[in-house]
């Protein structure tokens, strides 16, 4: 099983999640892409993929994903295994924290992905976000916040590799 997380990073807080993310699965399991060096078609070798991705000012996304918004549109995720996080800043900017998350989220299942991951909302402080679920009671893959919660993160990500590595054992015995 070999996993593509592909993500774009300006401050690097969400390259530095994605190596985490990949020191816990075995060695050679994960592989990662910064989306400033590589196309977002190359997600397509692989049927298990996690995206991660951060939020910038009201709402706003990272720049090298926005380099390759319009891509996601043609990248054919129909039958793909896709676990989203986020970076964002629940104080700073409350009313739309993790907003780019929760738009590619849109955007995979748009494409046929099937999400895996949903985060419980508990523990953050936020007033808006689009990345909620519609019952609003998680978000739609894990939520990081390095500016205002940088101690919970470790935890957070260790919980969340475990949670989708099981989702994906359920979805693929299925």
């Amino acid at each position: 099983m070999e996993i593509g997380l592909f993500y774009g990073s300006t401050t690097c807080y969400t390259e530095i999640a994605a190596e985490k993310i990949q020191s816990q699965f075995d060695d050679g399991v994960v592989q990662l892409f910064n989306l400033k060096d590589i196309p977002l078609a190359e997600s397509e070798k692989f049927d298990l993929l996690i995206f991660g991705i951060s939020t910038w000012d009201y709402g706003e996304i990272q720049e090298d994903w926005e380099s390759h918004w319009d891509e996601i549109d043609h990248v054919d995720l129909n039958g793909k295994i896709v676990a989203l996080y986020g970076m964002g800043d629940q104080i700073g900017y409350t009313e739309w924290f993790q907003d780019a998350l929760g738009m590619l989220h849109d955007k995979v299942i748009a494409q046929g992905g099937y999400v895996i991951g949903l985060w419980p909302n508990q523990g953050y402080e936020f007033a808006a976000s689009k990345a909620l679920t519609a019952d609003k009671s998680h978000f739609v893959g894990l939520a990081l916040d390095e500016d205002n919660q940088y101690n919970d993160s470790d935890t957070r990500i260790s919980s969340w590799c475990q949670q989708i590595h099981n989702e994906i054992q359920d979805v693929l015995s299925s």
